[in-house]
């Protein structure tokens, strides 16, 4: 469990640094996105329309939760009760770029629906 709750902290607590500090376009968000590096563990994180996130770690084992976002801060609340605040420095169409408030630093790539 303790490796599990650590994958969902690192898929959902992810980073980028940029000046940028607008608004974005939440219904950029909307869909499943993967960690364009290191993805070894296969974490996939699904944004849904209603506010509601999903996060598949390996095999199938799935995180759900609440995101808000205000501006450009992304907040995810994971039922395990882990509320931390992220930045989205970069949403393009196909990319999400974001920065925790530890400064980490991840890029995630949009998945195409099959």
């Amino acid at each position: 469990m303790r490796m599990l709750l650590g994958c969902a902290m690192i898929a959902v607590l992810v980073g980028g640094v940029s000046a940028n500090e607008e608004k974005i376009d939440t219904k950029k968000l909307i869909g499943k996105w993967e960690p364009k590096e290191d993805n070894k563990g296969k974490v996939v994180i699904e944004f849904m329309k209603d506010g509601k996130i999903t996060i598949t770690i390996g095999d199938g084992n799935k995180l759900e939760g609440t995101y808000k976002v205000d501006g450009n801060k992304l907040t995810v609340l994971i039922k395990v009760d882990e509320k931390k605040p992220i930045t989205i420095t970069k949403l393009t169409d196909t990319e999400m770029e974001t920065k925790d408030d530890a400064g980490k630093v991840e890029t995630f790539l949009r998945i195409k629906d099959k």
